[in-house]
């Protein structure tokens, strides 16, 4: 991955994974690992959940719009973005622009199975909360992402997919397209 290559952009839904295989493909490609949700932190000087509590969710947006249009103006980079993001057609647009976008497609069970989201403003560890998030973002997820990587795989596994997604889409043509709903791994086309 070269400096001034495309961003490979990660993902999907709150716990989902985006900062683990972020951080090991950023140690991969020896590019530097992007959080826009760590920026919207250093931003504000608080939280989320303090944004949120104090500010309102159209605030945070705000910070979240401003945040990826500055992550997507960098290039060669691994960025992790927050869940919510693709609610917005502008910061699929600039990421997109700037790089390649995979979708790590966890299940509800298995992102409440794997870590606490208590912290999470919009889940707040609720199972019926996560599940309606979940069913409100994924026709966005699918339709921002340039390959999915499925549920059910461990982080090296995701990692190897994603570089593979990643190369394949940067360099030979091919363009990654979206599993089935069996499918263990994305396929590839012409």
């Amino acid at each position: 991955m070269n400096a001034h290559g495309p961003n490979l952009v990660l993902i999907g839904m709150p716990g989902s994974g985006k900062s683990t295989v972020g951080q090991r493909l950023a140690a991969f490609f020896e590019r530097p690992f992007v959080d826009t949700d760590a920026m919207i932190v250093e931003k504000a000087g608080c939280s989320i959940p303090e944004i949120f509590a104090q500010q309102g969710e159209p605030v945070f947006r705000d910070l979240e719009t401003c945040c990826i249009r500055e992550a997507a103006a960098a290039r060669g980079s691994i960025i992790a973005t927050g869940g919510g993001m693709v609610q917005r057609a502008e910061n699929v647009a600039a990421l997109s622009a700037s790089g390649v976008l995979l979708f790590i497609n966890r299940s509800p069970e298995s992102i409440l199975g794997g870590c606490a989201l208590q912290d999470r403003p919009l889940v707040q560890g609720d199972m019926a909360r996560l599940e309606a998030l979940y069913q409100r973002r994924l026709p966005l997820y699918l339709a921002a992402a340039d390959a999915v990587i499925p549920d059910h795989l461990t982080v090296d596994e995701a990692v190897r997919l994603a570089v593979l997604g990643y190369v394949a889409h940067t360099t030979s043509g091919f363009v990654p397209v979206r599993p089935g709903p069996s499918a263990s791994s994305f396929m590839l086309r012409r």
